[in-house]
């Protein structure tokens, strides 16, 4: 799967969960949503994706900020938006997220072509000594790649 241009990272989305799938998936935007995506103004920040009853999947509180010279055209910065998925993608989520402490999470959002892409993981929440031991772990690797450039 190739990242053609990463738009927005869920800077939270690996501390807070331990992504076990990924999924590709399109998204329903509106012209003004788009000049703000291209000019960088998105946040995924605490976003979150649900399958809905109607068995359709959307994520919310994902910011777009309002384009500058959008006036009336402007949506709702937080309104949910709609995710484009097949009818199998969304029952292997459906499967996946029944099972308890499962989440759909949004990691980064994405140019592909001309088209806007998001990238969504199944995750389950990790718990606070899980977070520790990754953190004692990323710095760990910090001194030994250190350790290693000074003796090179």
């Amino acid at each position: 799967m190739e990242k053609n241009n990463v738009i927005a990272k869920n800077p939270t989305a690996y501390h807070n969960y331990e992504i076990l799938d990924k999924i590709e998936t399109g998204i329903v935007l509106y012209g003004t949503e788009i000049k703000s995506i291209r000019a960088g103004k998105v946040n995924l920040k605490d976003s979150y994706a649900t399958i809905e009853k109607n068995g359709e999947v959307y994520v919310y509180s994902m910011h777009i900020s309002p384009y500058e010279h959008g006036n009336i055209y402007n949506k709702d910065p937080l309104r949910p938006k709609k995710l484009l998925l097949n009818k199998k993608e969304i029952n292997k989520l459906i499967g996946m997220t029944t099972q308890k402490g499962y989440t759909l999470v949004p990691i980064q959002l994405y140019f592909k072509g001309n088209f806007v892409k998001l990238e969504l993981g199944v995750g389950k929440g990790k718990k606070l000594y899980d977070k520790r031991e990754d953190l004692k772990k990323k710095e760990a690797e910090r001194k030994i790649d250190r350790y290693m450039k000074e003796n090179n």
